[in-house]
Formats: C-alpha cells, structure tokens, sequence
C-alpha cells in the first residue's frame, strides 16, 4: 500500500512541538520560570484562553478550511507560523501531557493510549486510568496551571464534568480550578464569565467531539465537516465575546487519517507476528511491543519483514536516538515497548484481546508519524488593549 496522503514521516517532530505553547502563553501574562530559547514570542496580555480542539489535526483544517471562515482567516493571517508537531505518539493522552506539563512524553510518561506499567508488568488505559497508578506518581512533574496558579493568576479549566478528578486530569492537567459544561456554547459561555471575573486570567476550554465524530464517521465524512462548522462559528462567537485585554489561543491534539476495516491486522489471529510479543501498548497506528527475553531481534526482522513500507519499525534505543519522543528519563524509559512502530501507510495492528468491539470499529485512527497526524494548528488573537 502507498503512504497516507503523500506527506513525509516524522520531519514535523524536528520543529516547534505542542510542549511550548501553553508556557509561551502563560509567560505572555506574566508567569516566570517558564520561558526557552526559541519559543514564540507572544505579545503580552492580561488574560488568556487557550483552545484545545481534539482531533483538529493541521491538515484536515487546511483541505476543510472552506467550511471554517473563522479558523480559515486566522490560519491565513498566520502563515508558516500557523503549525505544530503534537509529539509522539500522536494522541489524547500523551498530547495532553505535553500540553500541560511543558514536556514531551520522554519526559512526563504519558506513553499512548494504553501503557505500560513496569511496576506492575501491566497495560492500562491512559484515558479511562481504570486500574491505573497514582497519577501524580506516575506524572510527577509540576504543570503550567500550577505554576501560573502559584504566580497569582486565576486558572480555571472547563470540560466535561467527567474530567474533574479523573487520572489523565490529575497526571496532566492539575491546578486551578474546573468547571463542568456539556455544549461547546455553554463552555464558550463559561469561558467568556471567567475571563470577566478576573483581573489575571487563564482559561482552558476542552472540546472533544470533532475527535469523536472522525474517529466514528471517519475524518472525510460530511459529519466530520459538520461538526467543524459548528465548532468554527462558537469559536468565532466566543472571539467577538472576549475583553480587547485578553489573547486567544486554538490548537489541537493531533490529527487524524481513516484506515479502511479491511487494512487492518488483528493480532489475536496473526501467530507470525504475535510470536515473541509479551506485552502490547500504544495504539493501533503506534503500537509498542514488550518483548520476551531474547527476542527482540526476531521480533523486529518479522514486523519489517511483514509490514514493509507501511510501517516505521524501530527499537526502542532508535526511537529515542531519533528523539521521537524528545529526551527520555529513566523514569520513563522502561514504560516504552522494546520495538515501537508508527504506521506510514493505510494501516493499523489491532489486538481482538484487548481492545472493545467498538475501537476495533473506529474509521478515523491516530497515533503515527505522518504529518496527517502530527501536525496541529497554533491560532492566535492578540490582545489589543
């Protein structure tokens, strides 16, 4: 199979990565101690909102701009400027690490969709942390919210009320204060009385069903494209809505690409490549292989062998030498797979043994090194006052 939608694999991860946004943004009102060399330089501001959309990957917002004159604009406006790598591996979890501790995940260890646990020689799932460490063990690193709560600003984070308190929260995104909202208009609402309460101000609005409808409709769909015009006409509201003061910041996770059912291997019913597999982590574009004792050779010669040109597979000690994940901690280090694959083509690994009927049934997926997946947008409003 040809390589998903044309684009190199893995150059993005060489630039500007989603760890620096919310410390550029955050030094913009004022916080210290969280400025490095070569971050965007923010004209300041009293207050700010921060948007993260899930799964508005930086090239599905470029084919479908036309259905988002808002986003469109600012997108244009900004250019080159405009583009981000998420990091990798490109998803929920690990992203939402970077973005909130500053780090990369060689660094905060959210390592994928499902990781592994070394203390335990078990997988759980990042998102859900059901049977999980301790988050604030497992991520122990201060966030950007805790220190720009510490500085005297006001953080306040809405979401879903699910998110209060849940392990992916409590590991990524501690500080301040939450606030549950459902709609995206009444978070847009929440957000806008926040910034109006206060004198200094960061605000964080999540939004997740752009992610949602891709992953169940794929990311081509004209449900896809619906829910984009929906987000693109509430964010240009909550624009119109925010103090002359205050910046605005949008960005996103990662992207997306669609993998048909039928290109897609299921572990559970692949001897060949389960053979010498002890452990599974990651996702099924990224997955990361725990390897039994002195098979680590045959394990990488047979996944090569078998996925050829749809696939990156590397071990571990590559991976990091390639700094997919940024510099990787010793703390860090045992979580990741002996062999760590990212799927260039349309493909995807499943494993029936592990995953529920409905994320083998997902179209849109992420989780690799395409820029289709990596690559995310930075838009920016400047305060003007």
């Amino acid at each position: 199979m040809s390589p998903v939608a044309g684009h190199s694999h893995g150059s993005l991860l060489a630039g500007p990565r989603l760890d620096r946004l919310l410390p550029a943004v955050a030094t913009s009102i004022g916080v210290p101690g969280l400025a490095k060399g070569g971050d965007r330089a923010l004209r300041s501001a009293r207050r700010s909102v921060v948007v993260l959309v899930d799964g508005l990957g930086s090239r599905l917002l470029e084919r479908r701009g036309g259905h988002a004159p808002f986003l469109r604009r600012l997108l244009q406006e900004q250019d080159a400027g405009a583009t981000l790598a998420c990091g990798f591996p490109s998803t929920t979890a690990t992203s939402m690490g970077s973005f909130g501790t500053g780090t990369l995940a060689g660094t905060h260890g959210l390592t994928g969709y499902e990781a592994y646990d070394p203390d335990t020689d078990t997988v759980f799932n990042e998102l859900s942390w059901q049977d999980g460490p301790d988050p604030r063990r497992w991520q122990p690193l201060p966030t950007v919210f805790e220190a720009a709560s510490d500085a005297g600003v006001a953080v306040t984070r809405i979401g879903p009320g699910y998110f209060d308190g849940s392990g992916l929260t409590n590991a990524a995104l501690r500080g301040g204060r939450f606030v549950a909202a459902e709609s995206l208009a009444a978070r847009v609402d929440e957000t806008v009385a926040a910034v109006r309460r206060d004198e200094r101000a960061l605000v964080h609005l999540y939004w997740g069903d752009v992610d949602k409808v891709g992953h169940m409709h794929g990311c081509d769909s004209w449900q896809w494209v619906e829910e984009l015009e929906s987000v693109d006409a509430e964010l240009a509201r909550l624009a119109g809505l925010l103090p002359a003061d205050t910046s605005l910041h949008i960005t996103a996770d990662h992207g997306m690409v669609d993998v048909p059912l039928d290109a897609r291997t299921d572990l559970a019913e692949d001897a060949e490549l389960d053979s010498g597999v002890r452990q599974v982590s990651g996702e099924p574009r990224g997955l990361q292989l725990h390897v039994v004792d002195g098979a680590l050779e045959d394990v990488l010669a047979t996944w090569r062998g078998r996925l050829g040109e749809d696939a990156l597979v590397v071990s571990r000690e590559e991976a990091i030498d390639r700094g997919w994940l940024g510099p990787v901690s010793d703390r860090v280090r045992a979580r990741l797979g002996d062999v760590i694959t990212a799927m260039t083509g349309p493909v995807a690994v499943v494993d029936s043994r592990r995953h529920r009927p409905l994320i083998l049934s997902l179209l849109g997926v992420h989780g690799s090194i395409t820029e289709d997946e990596l690559a995310i947008p930075w838009l920016t409003l400047p305060a003007t006052d």
